[in-house]
């Protein structure tokens, strides 16, 4: 059965590599990959703003543009690479990123997302931008992962995992990290920013429970001690390289909600490596 991957385009370099990421990234795996581009018409949702003529008008515009865009996308690699592995699907909608996203997540029976950090509108002086920072928060359907326009593919040298082992997680929330981690042969560290000396017996049952959960992959753990979480993780995977930063966002958790600012500039701009937001998948 193939794997449905969404890859959302703005038409931008930054959505273009990230889709280079997915294809190499899935290479070996039977995929259909699903090409997105969100065309927002001002007035469309809601037509009282602007007349409905306008409306009219600057929509049937905005579709003819993003056509003649995704026709020129449809020339480039890797769409006109042949591979037996992947089929790729072209979709225009117009609307919200995110209710077209959701939208498409749910009739297509998508299981992630790989999208750029920073689109075409957003600033350059942001490492992750807005349309990445919404898409990891309120796209919970399915994981999300974030790729810098910089990077060009190469299998992680190792995936960082924070964690305080006061979340239960389950096999279905760390599938896609698990599978990323087979896929690329990179072992996960577990990171533990440790406040307290002790670990209560639900941390101890949540620890059992993540090496169970983590066993078909090659994992190690870590400590840092006394240490804010943010500067934690920052410094952790610079001072080892690490290739990816994975992590499960469930609200009021250990990260609370870990891309509000200045969560997004102080992680996106240390960092600078893929990020993959991982869902409680009952929200």
């Amino acid at each position: 059965m193939k794997k449905k991957i969404l890859l959302p385009t703005d038409f931008s370099k930054n959505s273009t590599n990230a889709i280079h990421y997915a294809v190499q990234l899935y290479k070996e795996e039977q995929c259909e990959f699903f090409i997105l581009h969100s065309c927002y018409v001002p007035g469309y949702a809601k037509s009282n703003l602007i007349s409905v003529d306008n409306v009219d008008q600057t929509l049937t515009a905005a579709k003819e543009a993003a056509e003649k865009k995704m026709e020129e996308l449809k020339t480039q690699p890797p769409f006109t690479v042949t591979s037996t592995n992947h089929t790729f699907k072209y979709l225009i909608e117009i609307g919200d990123l995110t209710d077209n996203l959701k939208n498409t997540i749910k009739n297509n029976t998508i299981t992630l997302v790989v999208m750029g950090t920073r689109g075409e509108t957003d600033s350059k002086h942001l490492i992750l931008g807005s349309n990445a920072v919404v898409t990891m928060e309120k796209v919970r359907g399915c994981p999300v992962l974030a790729i810098p326009g910089h990077i060009t593919y190469k299998a992680p040298s190792e995936i960082v995992f924070p964690t305080s082992f006061k979340t239960t997680y389950t096999k279905a929330e760390l599938a896609v990290l698990v599978e990323i981690a087979s896929l690329t042969n990179a072992p996960i560290r577990v990171l533990y920013i440790q406040k307290n000396l002790d670990f209560s017996t639900k941390q101890i049952e949540n620890k059992a429970l993540l090496n169970t959960l983590l066993e078909p992959t090659t994992y190690t753990h870590h400590k840092l001690y006394n240490q804010n979480l943010h500067n934690g993780v920052r410094s952790f995977v610079q001072s080892r390289d690490s290739g990816m930063i994975a992590f499960v966002n469930k609200k009021h958790s250990f990260f609370g909600s870990i891309f509000s600012n200045p969560m997004v500039k102080d992680l996106g701009n240390n960092t600078n490596v893929p990020i993959l937001a991982l869902h409680n998948l009952e929200h």
